[in-house]
Parts: C-alpha cells; structure tokens; sequence
C-alpha cells in the first residue's frame, strides 16, 4: 500500500517530496524509519535529505546579510568599484613593464629604438 503510487522507483523523489519527507521528520510527525518506509525510501537517504537541508540553509545564511537587500544602483556601484580595481591594477603592470622597457633601451640593451 502505496501512498505516493505504484509506479515510483525506489528512491525517485521530487523536490517537493524531499521538503514534505524533511518537515515530517523534522517536525517529529515521523521517525527516519516511518518516514522511508511511507515515501518508499531508503533510512539513509531521509538522513542524507536532512543534512542536505541543514547544509543550504547554513549556507544560505552565511551569503545573506542583515538589513535591507542592496539597491540596484549599489549592486552597479560595487561591480564599477570592483572593474575600477582590477583596471588600476592592470595599468600598474603595464607601467613596470613600460619602465623596464624604456631602461633597457637606455642601457643600450637593445641597438635601436622601436620609432627609428
């Protein structure tokens, strides 16, 4: 006596199955046994749905800061900032290379100049 149908391969959950299995577990409604035997999965499989959750919802609370979400105008500013960055760093390496260059012209490193 199948509640979710006859026809599902052990182990086949949906998404939103896996999130009902997850609540009914962790709400206490039923035990990891109960709960594998009614959604016809494994007792390993509800324990590896449960630290799935644990590990979205930690990560998902690590990402979010508290407060309001930024505007689009502040998303904008901090990628013009980070790009601002990255081109400063850019044009100092061009400037070494562009020092270098010209002192080795200077030392007579190289017997002519790239203009004559």
């Amino acid at each position: 006596m199948m509640q979710n149908g006859p026809h599902r391969r052990r182990g086949q959950l949906s998404p939103e199955e896996k999130w009902q299995v997850f609540l009914e577990v962790t709400s206490e409604q039923l035990s990891q046994a109960d709960a594998g035997r009614k959604w016809n999965v494994d007792v390993s499989t509800v324990i590896k749905l449960r630290r799935l959750a644990k590990d979205g919802a930690v990560a998902a609370f690590a990402a979010s800061k508290p407060g309001r979400p930024p505007s689009v105008e502040e998303v904008e500013l901090e990628a013009c900032r980070a790009e601002c960055a990255r081109l400063s760093e850019a044009l100092k390496e061009l400037a070494v290379e562009l020092s270098l260059y010209w002192g080795r012209q200077r030392s007579g490193f190289q017997a002519r100049s790239p203009l004559a």
